[in-house]
């Protein structure tokens, strides 16, 4: 779900939350309520499902490099401790 079209649901239920006569002020309310929350979001720093999406996945491979290091890693100790054990 995209950010404006969050801020777009959020608009409806507050306009038909609202009693019939303030909603004859709706364009007035649109902007205000949505200025609102856009600055709300702001203030949030969220990210896009995009964004996250892409992170996730740097992430995903970022952890499977780690892994594969680790295991490098322990096989070059196992060795070294090996040669260390024959001399």
């Amino acid at each position: 779900m995209s950010i404006a079209h969050t801020i777009e649901e959020l608009s409806q239920r507050i306009e038909q939350a609202l009693p019939e006569s303030l909603r004859q002020t709706k364009t007035e309310m649109d902007k205000t309520i949505r200025q609102a929350v856009m600055n709300a979001f702001q203030k949030m720093e969220l990210v896009t499902r995009d964004e996250f999406d892409i992170q996730t996945q740097v992430l995903a491979r970022t952890r499977a490099k780690l892994e594969a290091l680790e295991q490098r890693v322990a096989a070059l100790e196992a060795a070294l401790n090996n040669n260390a054990q024959n001399e």
